[in-house]
């Protein structure tokens, strides 16, 4: 069979011909196919397009040569990336953030992802960008192009019935409810404000706008309006606490359920009295929220621990480094000391051998042609980064080779004692 000459190209947001307008329709619409969504309506569309707008979205495509049969404005490949910041523990880097990844199902396994992926990373490194992240469907894949597994959280379901109720709390403050569609400003300084203070944590998709207002749900087609907010208020009347929910169904009994979407709070206090409002709410018997931290203190919180179940623990945000001085200069580090590390690396970015040095908690790293202490490859990098797996488990699962106890004089270096946590998917 001759093989297929694709037109790799990039979509030109501002170009109004006809052609790059369905262009664009196409290359839409060849995602939402891909994780298996309908058909795009003009008011998806336009959303969209808001969104492309605000984040500088870059999008691309392989498509068909015109004389091949099946050719036309959809793509057989697809995938996009914009830029926000990762919080690596001491310093926000840039970030640049890869979603939107398809193939069509009669041209998989042609190279054409590798070839988006390839040149993503390629134009990160050349723009200066130090670090790529994405959000995954399917954990086999991305492994290939250096991104590793780095963030986690529990998906839980809590019992709101007479199990559910707090230890000994007393809020000194008080929870009213807000309009959500009004309150996006206030939403997104809370949620700016725990981007700055978490280790892990990814800056805002212009996108959510319209999901955490309850301006438009795609499943929908239309306004969300089950969607519901609650603020925390301290007791000098600031706002230091925020929740996004929605009722969603009935369990086999006809007890209702709600869902959580976002539960976020500057305070101790005002984060158990949001868990308190919830485990309050009239006729609700089930509260489920994909996305809990991994160390999250409401289960430490309740007067019976089992009134909340861990339904699965899934990674969330899988990382690549790409520059690994600036990384490594970038996150907290434990005790002093010296190692020398090397990284093997199918692109090329983060490859060779690497003298780290920590002083007083920051990390620097240069090229060294010493003999290696430990070697692992860039997945493995991105999985230990954030800390969000330990040294030691890496080095028992096989994914580090290590002289003599090098694994643990790195361990004590690199790993420290909180976890990460994200809860922005793109």
């Amino acid at each position: 069979m001759t093989p297929i000459d694709y037109d790799f190209a990039r979509l030109d947001h501002a170009d109004d011909s006809d052609t790059a307008r369905a262009r664009r329709s196409g290359w839409l619409q060849a995602v939402q196919f891909g994780f298996h969504e309908g058909r795009v309506s003009d008011e998806y569309e336009k959303l969209w397009l808001e969104h492309v707008a605000a984040d500088g979205v870059e999008c691309r495509g392989a498509w068909l040569p015109e004389d091949a049969y099946g050719a036309g404005a959809i793509p057989v490949a697809t995938t996009s990336w914009f830029d926000k910041t990762l919080n690596c523990g001491r310093e926000h880097l840039p970030l640049r953030m890869v979603t939107d990844v398809t193939t069509s199902p009669t041209h998989r396994r042609k190279g054409l992802v590798r070839r988006l992926m390839e040149d993503c990373l390629a134009e990160a490194a050349a723009d200066g960008v130090p670090m790529a992240a994405l959000t995954v469907s399917e954990a086999t894949i991305y492994g290939r192009w250096g991104y590793g597994a780095a963030t986690f959280a529990p998906d839980v379901e809590v019992d709101a019935g007479p199990r559910f109720g707090l230890r000994d709390f007393t809020d000194p403050g008080r929870v009213e409810l807000v309009d959500p569609r009004t309150s996006w400003d206030l939403i997104t300084d809370l949620i700016g404000r725990f981007h700055q203070r978490s280790r892990g944590s990814v800056g805002l998709p212009a996108f959510y706008e319209s999901f955490l207002t309850g301006s438009y749900n795609p499943r929908e087609g239309g306004e969300d309006k089950q969607l519901r907010a609650a603020v925390h208020l301290t007791a000098d009347e600031a706002v230091d606490g925020i929740v996004l929910y929605k009722q969603d169904g009935r369990d086999d009994q006809g007890a209702r359920k709600v869902k959580v979407s976002v539960l976020v709070s500057e305070s101790p206090e005002g984060y158990l009295a949001l868990w308190q409002f919830l485990g309050g709410i009239d006729l609700v018997r089930w509260i489920t929220f994909d996305g809990l931290a991994p160390e999250d203190p409401i289960r430490w919180a309740m007067r019976d621990i089992n009134a909340l179940k861990i339904k699965a623990v899934n990674e969330f945000l899988w990382v690549r480094v790409i520059d690994l001085p600036r990384a490594f200069a970038a996150r907290p580090w434990s005790v002093d000391g010296e190692v020398v590390l090397d990284i093997a690396d199918a692109q090329g970015h983060v490859a060779g051998r690497w003298l780290v040095r920590t002083r007083d908690g920051v990390a620097e790293a240069t090229a060294t042609d010493r003999d290696a202490d430990l070697s692992f490859d860039a997945e493995t990098l991105g999985s230990l980064y954030l800390s969000g797996v330990g040294i030691g488990t890496l080095h028992r699962a096989g994914r580090i080779t290590s002289a003599a106890d090098a694994a643990g004089h790195f361990a004590a270096m690199a790993d420290l004692p909180d976890e990460p946590f994200n809860f922005v998917g793109f």
